[in-house]
């Protein structure tokens, strides 16, 4: 939709708010709206917001960045592409913004123009990136002494789930499709209450844009059945945690059906998977140290990925392997040209999207400049191999902790060129005041912040 077909619609349908939203540094989705009577100019000039933003943190404080005090302001300026009416929000329309400077250039620290500059990297080497997520959350009740507990007791891929939640998942499910989602799977998950959303992919600006869209729209839905949607990476000590499991194919940059081609699909090599694929793999895993603080963003992040798990704990990858970090997932008979994809485990809803699935494409960039050779796959759970073994593979443990991951961070090249100074530094100053905020907490009380943010 373009701008003027926005502001067009917003009157047709007597609308009464725009949010102008984005995700934060912290991976928290916040917003400002405007009267649907101001739309018109808002829509190109922007809504001002102050630059202490980009140092908010998930724990509602401000980090120490000189350059985002009190001082200063950039303009969430909306893409009117994203527009869309909130099924659950009366009178309500959100879109994705930008964070634009003063002089209309695009603010350093900004996560979703970061993403748009590693497209424009993809761009310059003929290549494009599709991507999708698959969305685990738990459906939860608050009790009256203020702890939360799954909405039903259903077990892994059981129907009785869908049965407990069948009202309100159709309610999820027709609020996602006014809103053009396209649905391709729903089912429980291994914990209780715990369900499983996947969406088809789009190209990635798109996709990262519909894990937010995703993550509202489930979460309003649900507050209309005295529900909670909790997208938190662990939220219950004692049950499985929660992913956002990233997949993503490359393509070339050809429009015409004949000369479309998955750049990951190789019709005579294992599992489909081309040498550029590979190569792909190896920078992923290369950098997946430092990747991991930007797809697992909280402490509590950390409670998910451990061994034998299902969520990835070692640097390792394979074919259908879903304790490897990077999975290649088997694609559907007869569709393998087009269906070859990637599958990161080590991802949740606490990693902010475009941070995330931009910092794949530099990784992933990496790897095919510099054809780093990803080693053989692993086809057994790693965490299986003893230490020896585990150092004679060159297998590395992925990140125990927020912290550990961004000293990994902070001493990859790589990613730190591709995210900019100003971004790099306030994303390590937010999460650095996280892991202060939360060291005297308990794991109890880790959970229960957590629990509400995402």
């Amino acid at each position: 939709m373009n701008i003027e077909d926005a502001v067009l619609f917003v009157e047709q349908e007597h609308l009464r708010l725009v949010r102008f939203q984005y995700c934060d540094t912290g991976g928290i989705i916040r917003s400002k709206a405007t009267h649907a009577s101001k739309l018109a100019t808002r829509i190109t000039e922007g809504i001002g917001h102050s630059v202490a933003l980009g140092a908010w943190t998930g724990v509602e404080t401000l980090a120490d960045i000189e350059e985002m005090g009190p001082v200063g302001e950039f303009r969430l300026v909306p893409d009117s592409r994203t527009f869309s009416i909130l099924p659950y929000a009366p009178h309500t329309a959100s879109m994705m913004c930008n964070m634009v400077r003063q002089d209309g250039q695009p603010w350093e620290a900004c996560p979703r123009s970061f993403l748009i500059r590693m497209i424009h990297r993809l761009a310059e080497r003929g290549m494009r990136f599709e991507a999708a997520v698959e969305h685990e959350f738990y459906l939860a009740r608050q009790s009256v002494d203020g702890k939360y507990e799954p909405a039903d007791r259903s077990l892994a891929y059981s129907t009785i789930g869908l049965d407990e939640q069948a009202d309100v998942i159709d309610k999820i499910l027709t609020a996602l499709e006014q809103q053009g989602i396209s649905i391709e799977l729903f089912h429980t998950e291994g914990g209780p209450a715990q369900q499983e959303l996947s969406i088809h992919h789009a190209d990635v600006l798109t996709a990262a844009d519909h894990v937010c869209l995703v993550r509202e729209t489930i979460r309003g839905v649900t507050r209309s059945f005295d529900l909670l949607a909790s997208f938190a990476p662990k939220p219950f000590l004692n049950e499985l945690g929660s992913g956002a499991h990233i997949h993503w194919s490359l393509w070339n940059t050809e429009e015409s059906p004949a000369a479309k081609r998955n750049l990951f699909y190789a019709a005579d090599a294992p599992g489909y998977l081309s040498q550029e694929g590979r190569y792909f793999i190896g920078g992923i895993l290369r950098h997946i140290r430092g990747l991991v603080a930007l797809t697992c963003g909280s402490v509590n992040s950390y409670s998910r990925l451990v061994p034998h798990h299902w969520s990835s704990a070692y640097s390792v990858w394979g074919f259908d392997n879903r304790e490897a970090a990077i999975r290649i997932p088997s694609p559907p008979w007869k569709r393998e040209a087009e269906s070859v994809n990637m599958e990161l485990k080590c991802a949740d809803h606490s990693g902010n999207p475009y941070l995330a699935m931009g910092a794949i494409i530099a990784a992933g960039l990496d790897g095919i400049e510099h054809q780093i050779d990803p080693g053989e796959p692993t086809m057994i759970d790693p965490g299986n191999y003893s230490e020896q073994e585990l150092m004679q593979r060159g297998i590395g443990r992925l990140p125990v902790s927020l912290d550990e991951a961004l000293e990994a961070l902070a001493q990859d090249s790589v990613l730190q060129e591709a995210l900019g100074s100003l971004l790099a530094r306030s994303y390590d100053a937010v999460k650095r005041s996280e892991i202060d905020f939360f060291k005297d907490k308990t794991p109890e009380e880790i959970v229960n912040q957590h629990f509400y943010k995402y």
